[in-house]
């Protein structure tokens, strides 16, 4: 008798899987990820599974987002662009707090939670799954009134 996989195996799994790929990232990349080896895991096709460029601009950002990838043409294997807030183009070496968050969504689309998307980046970054959530929370934080005023018309 085959047992059938319910929805919380699946979604269990896929955890386990981005846990998994995030401790990779760090083994072979960590244990400081800044802008240099960001730039090094998303040409990493082992780890980012389609191509992705990084672009300041607020423009397509919604109310409280701080970054979000877009899909370049009709196909994820054309590739994304991950588009973060430009008030943190000065401060490259936390970018890679934020980036890592939405390669769940470029690696997994819409089957990827936002609980997975912090077990990926804290494991990525060697962080406890709290502290990573709470780096994040503080740098939307810092957004505040700036979150739109560098919006594009």
């Amino acid at each position: 008798m085959s047992q059938q996989l319910t929805i919380q195996d699946a979604a269990r799994s896929l955890t386990d899987h981005v846990a998994a790929k995030g401790a990779e990232i760090y083994l072979k990349y960590g244990p400081q990820i800044g802008w240099n080896k960001l730039v090094e895991i998303l040409a990493d096709r082992t780890f980012v599974r389609y191509p992705c460029e990084i672009v300041f601009d607020a423009g397509v950002l919604q109310d409280g987002e701080f970054a979000h990838p877009m899909l370049k043409g009709e196909r994820p294997e054309e590739g994304f662009r991950i588009y973060v807030h430009p008030f943190f183009a000065t401060q490259l070496q936390r970018v890679p707090l934020l980036v890592l968050y939405q390669l769940a969504l470029v690696n997994y689309g819409d089957f990827a939670s936002s609980d997975d998307a912090e077990t990926f980046g804290a494991a990525a970054l060697g962080l406890s799954k709290e502290d990573y959530y709470q780096a994040v929370c503080a740098m939307a934080d810092e957004l505040g009134d700036q979150q739109f005023s560098q919006k594009v018309p």
